[in-house]
């Protein structure tokens, strides 16, 4: 069963406590499409408790009962999801509610990966990334597609899910009072379809970086551009060696640009020579190069 908050306001006014403790996990549902298949592998990475943002009528599915392990409680906030802000919105107001905690957040047909993954709770994550006196992770959204548009005319495809291998590549971020200075260990990254198709992508939406996990604190706030206002918290690296970061594997850019009537008729495949098959291991994702391990073996 699910807890729900009938709006926004209301889950801004309810006590942090009764959340229980981190990490917690929001999840944007804009539509239902996978979104089963995104909160059953939010369980699987060990999160304490999903906060899932629907809107008034979506059905949202409970968390199936198990023999073997009790999952984590769901929390239903009635949010138009598919509004503009929507996500920053839900966010900042769990920062307020729960200082010190890390959360991660994303939206339905997206899969966070990290290295180890498989064997590794995303509770022995961030206790790692905390003793190397870190507060955020950097991800990559690495877009996921169908390989026939004509079966899968959405372009999700779970079983059958292509990446690029390549195309991904990085410039410098620049930022200051001027907007001209070089921000230290910041780039923009960019890359999968949203490079290969940019023409139907504006500009402020083409990078494919995002700090999705982090730990809330005090005047924290996540902005539009999935940034953060502590400058620190956006950087890829500590000063002294890698870091380790993170993927969000996501059909999201997919799905958008095959139901979007400015590109759907435009696009017939998304395969090109570099698509690879997806095997939903961050192996892969680190052998391509799609996240760093750091110093965590």
């Amino acid at each position: 069963m699910n807890m729900e908050f009938d709006s926004l306001d209301r889950f801004r006014a309810s006590p942090g406590a009764e959340l229980g403790k981190g990490p917690f996990a929001v999840l944007v549902a804009e539509d239902s499409v996978a979104l089963n298949n995104s909160l059953e592998h939010l369980r699987g990475l060990g999160f304490k408790a999903i906060l899932i943002v629907a809107p008034v009528g979506m059905d949202v599915p409970a968390a199936p009962k198990s023999a073997k392990r009790r999952p984590p409680p769901q929390f239903v906030i009635r949010h138009p999801s598919r509004q503009s802000g929507a996500a920053e919105a839900v966010v900042n107001a769990l920062i307020d509610k729960v200082p010190g905690v890390w959360i991660h957040y994303c939206y339905n047909g997206e899969f966070l990966f990290y290295p180890f993954c498989e064997d590794r709770t995303v509770g022995e994550l961030v206790t790692w990334v905390m003793e190397e006196r870190r507060d955020a992770v950097l991800s990559y959204v690495i877009d996921l597609y169908a390989g026939d548009l004509t079966t899968h005319p959405d372009a999700v495809d779970l079983d059958g899910a292509l990446l690029d291998s390549s195309g991904y590549y990085a410039e410098t971020r620049m930022g200051g009072p001027d907007g001209k200075t070089e921000l230290d260990r910041q780039m923009d990254f960019f890359g999968g379809l949203r490079w290969r198709f940019e023409e139907h992508v504006p500009k402020p939406k083409r990078r494919i970086d995002r700090v999705a996990l982090f730990r809330a604190k005090r005047g924290l706030r996540l902005g539009p551009d999935h940034r953060l206002n502590d400058e620190e918290m956006n950087t890829y690296a500590c000063p002294w060696h890698h870091s380790l970061t993170a993927t969000i594997c996501s059909f999201r850019v997919a799905k958008a640009l095959r139901t979007n009537p400015g590109s759907r008729h435009d696009i017939s495949d998304f395969r090109w020579h570099k698509s690879e098959q997806f095997h939903w291991s961050s192996m892969q994702l680190m052998e391509l190069g799609l996240m760093e391990p750091g110093q965590w073996f």
